[in-house]
């Protein structure tokens, strides 16, 4: 009996070894008659407090609503830490010009130059845009005021996302509120669409007088019009820019009174 059950146990240990198995995996025989123990629960951690699961862009809401003059806005906007633009960009970005010109320009966010000088539209685009404001009588050393929707520049140049656009959309409220402009112009995309709270494309959207109504109710005209790095790329549609920079020196000739 013995012989049999050893000759049993080598075939078995030799079909063992015929389909790979070449080491045991544990050093003593288990007992399988025996009770599997209970499965040790992990220990309940504290909830944490509800003004840590604030999403940022209540933070942000908060920030913007305490800020009562523009460079305690841009101090409350420099505090913000509820976007990773800031961990990748040079500087904050806030505005230039003056602030209380009738005229607020609103970009989309800073290029590599405006990141480095901490000045919105100081590039190539913003020198263009400088010309043209120009021809109508406008400029930044006078009475023009511009800043972007953005104030920290997107790695590589990038559109801005709607999420980022939405993060920092109630900062930008504020900064309307407190530079009070009576006309906008929304310089792209970007920024006529995240205004305007449309999906419409900026080739629909500009030339013509929409609403900007702002987190307080407040109605101002505002005036979508291309990007100047676009005209850059497209010289052809500067002609569609001046359309536009025509409608504006009119507006501002009839003293700001828009019929929209």
């Amino acid at each position: 009996m013995e012989d049999t059950t050893r000759q049993a146990l080598l075939a078995a240990l030799s079909w063992q070894a015929a389909m790979g198995a070449d080491e045991a995996i544990l050093a003593e025989p288990q007992r399988r008659d025996l009770p599997v123990p209970e499965p040790v629960q992990a220990p309940t951690l504290p909830r944490p407090a509800l003004a840590l699961l604030r999403p940022p862009g209540g933070v942000a809401a908060e920030l913007a609503a305490g800020a009562t003059t523009l460079e305690a806005l841009r101090e409350a906007m420099a505090r913000f830490e509820g976007s990773p633009l800031r961990e990748t960009a040079s500087q904050l970005v806030f505005a230039d010009g003056v602030p209380s010109a009738s005229v607020m320009v609103i970009g989309e966010a800073p290029g590599a130059d405006e990141d480095r000088m901490g000045r919105p539209f100081v590039g190539v685009s913003g020198r263009l845009m400088d010309r043209m404001m120009a021809t109508i009588g406008l400029s930044r050393e006078s009475n023009l005021y511009i800043t972007n929707i953005l104030p920290y520049r997107p790695p590589g140049n990038r559109t801005p996302s709607d999420a980022e656009v939405a993060l920092f959309m109630p900062f930008l409220h504020r900064h309307i509120a407190l530079a009070r402009p009576h006309l906008l112009v929304l310089a792209g995309g970007v920024s006529a669409k995240g205004l305007l709270q449309t999906r419409e494309g900026i080739t629909r959207l500009r030339g013509k007088w929409h609403k900007f109504t702002s987190s307080h109710g407040e109605v101002i005209p505002a005036l979508p019009t291309l990007h100047p790095a676009y005209l850059l790329r497209n010289p052809i549609a500067k002609r569609d820019a001046w359309r536009d920079l025509l409608a504006l020196r009119r507006k501002l000739n009839d003293g700001g009174n828009v019929t929209i």
